[in-house]
């Protein structure tokens, strides 16, 4: 087996964010019509597109501490999207079997995020590893 090295890795990631908020949008416009469900699913929609955004920009990053900044942002986002898919599934808004696929791929691109922040804090001045 291959283990895939941070270029690689590189395109994956960014569809997987992408894909992740193209998910979101569909789950948020599955949601009930009433004002509670369509305020939650705009919370969830902001986060879980932020991901993706954040991410984008975070590749973009001028400096590794500008780039472990934005990163950061990321793991904010990720984990709220995680806040507001409990929060509509414990409300009785959205059935677990529904929001299971979203609330996986939320929390592993949490942990691949927090994982890439402490990889490049962690990594020599001139050999910073970047999950771009």
């Amino acid at each position: 087996m291959k283990i895939p090295n941070a270029k690689e890795k590189e395109p994956e990631l960014k569809k997987r964010t992408k894909a992740f908020a193209v998910e979101v949008v569909k789950f948020a416009r599955s949601l009930p019509k009433d004002w509670v469900s369509v305020t939650l699913g705009k919370q969830l929609l902001r986060s879980g597109t932020s991901v993706g955004a954040n991410y984008r920009s975070a590749r973009r990053g001028r400096s590794t501490a500008e780039f472990i900044a934005k990163l950061g942002i990321v793991e904010e986002e990720a984990d709220e999207s995680l806040f507001w898919l409990e929060v509509l599934v414990e409300a009785g808004i959205a059935k677990p079997d529904e929001a299971r696929a979203l609330w996986q791929e939320a929390n592993e691109l949490l942990s691949i995020t927090i994982a890439a922040i402490k990889t490049s804090r962690t990594a020599p001045t001139a050999k910073r590893a970047r999950v771009r």
